[in-house]
């Protein structure tokens, strides 16, 4: 594995995820003027999937989409919504986080689990 190639994805990596993240946060907050947080959270999440598929695809990982791909592409958001989920809910509901917040925070620590699981889904074996 090259090193280098590697610290470039994990930089990309990043800032496709701020504008994802950004993406997200805009359409939870949207949201969360009509639903309830943990389902504007669900839902947002969602939403911006199609959007982080697209731009880790060709911008990341520099690879080509394709169906396979953008149909395992969900177990990295899995992986994210599960993790973000029970941060959110930790936070907002345990801890007494503003819930406009704990979605920011709770997305820190799923950061290195779903660029792996990304990582493995959408580059070729040959590449990773």
């Amino acid at each position: 594995m090259d090193t280098l190639l590697v610290k470039g994805q994990i930089v990309r990596f990043a800032l496709v995820g701020a504008v994802n993240t950004g993406t997200y946060y805009v359409i939870y907050r949207l949201l969360c003027l009509w639903l309830p947080y943990l389902a504007g959270h669900i839902l947002a999440t969602l939403l911006s999937m199609i959007g982080s598929f697209f731009m880790n695809v060709r911008f990341t990982y520099r690879t080509s989409p394709s169906w396979q791909k953008f149909l395992l592409f969900p177990l990295t958001n899995a992986t994210n919504l599960v993790l973000t989920t029970a941060g959110v809910y930790a936070l907002v509901s345990v801890l007494g986080m503003d819930p406009r917040i704990a979605p920011l925070v709770a997305a820190i620590g799923a950061v290195p689990v779903t660029f792996l699981v990304a990582r493995r889904i959408l580059v070729p074996a040959e590449r990773a």
